[in-house]
């Protein structure tokens, strides 16, 4: 880790419109985050965490403010360019996996690659160092619903890391695992990030998880603390 500030939010602020009116979600959130650092984002259900992330990746355009990465303004991006931008520099992890039912666990892991057009036969030989490199190499060919929670989990991290992101973003990533499952993946996180040097950003309840970053900040109400 450095001290470089690899990715700036400035004054965010994101507001949804529902039947009783606008709702606040974040309410000007200042932060950074180090290139190479692990950063953890805890708060209760509702302060605004899985938003947040949304906006650090791209997924989402704030209601004000500013998402800088390496210095670019990516909401200045048009929105193809963004697209690129956000397939080819970063990896998302989701509480629910989000993998395709019908596709095989390699399938899963190959898909940004064939989304990107990259050549078939490296992509898949990527996508099965992968899914070795995080323990599957023995569940290729097998769809989600014959995995475990964990395995899924797995899965989800190798297609988030297959077209070798800078940072990695991961919405509850043991949110809905087992203890002893949950300290596998942290372990294997915690492992990814030593061996690649990823900029991690983890959303969490889990005290284990939070321990184990580099540096926590807390949401309470749409706002740092």
């Amino acid at each position: 880790m450095n001290d470089t500030a690899m990715i700036k939010a400035l004054a965010l602020r994101k507001t949804f419109e529902t039947p009783h009116g606008e709702v606040e979600v974040l309410k000007g959130i200042d932060m950074e985050v180090r290139s190479g650092e692990r950063l953890g984002i805890v708060g209760a259900s509702g302060s605004g965490k899985t938003t947040l992330m949304h906006l650090l990746g791209g997924l989402d355009r704030p209601t004000e403010g500013t998402v800088t990465f390496d210095g670019e303004n990516i909401f200045s991006l048009e929105n193809g360019l963004l697209d690129r931008f956000r397939n080819s520099s970063i990896g998302f992890v989701f509480q629910f996996h989000q993998l395709l039912p019908e596709f095989s666990a390699l399938e899963n892991v190959m898909l940004p690659g064939m989304i990107a057009r990259r050549p078939s036969r490296e992509t898949q030989q990527d996508a099965r160092a992968l899914l070795e490199e995080v323990g599957l190499s023995h569940r290729l060919n097998h769809k989600p619903g014959a995995l475990s929670g964990g395995e899924q989990q797995r899965v989800a991290i190798a297609r988030a890391l297959s077209l070798q992101p800078r940072v990695l973003l991961a919405d509850e990533p043991t949110g809905n695992l087992d203890s002893k499952t949950s300290s596998d993946i942290l372990a294997l996180l915690n492992r990814l990030h030593e061996e690649k040097g990823l900029t991690m950003v983890i959303v969490t309840h889990s005290g284990e998880l939070a321990s184990a970053m580099d540096r926590v900040v807390h949401m309470v109400d749409g706002c740092l603390s």
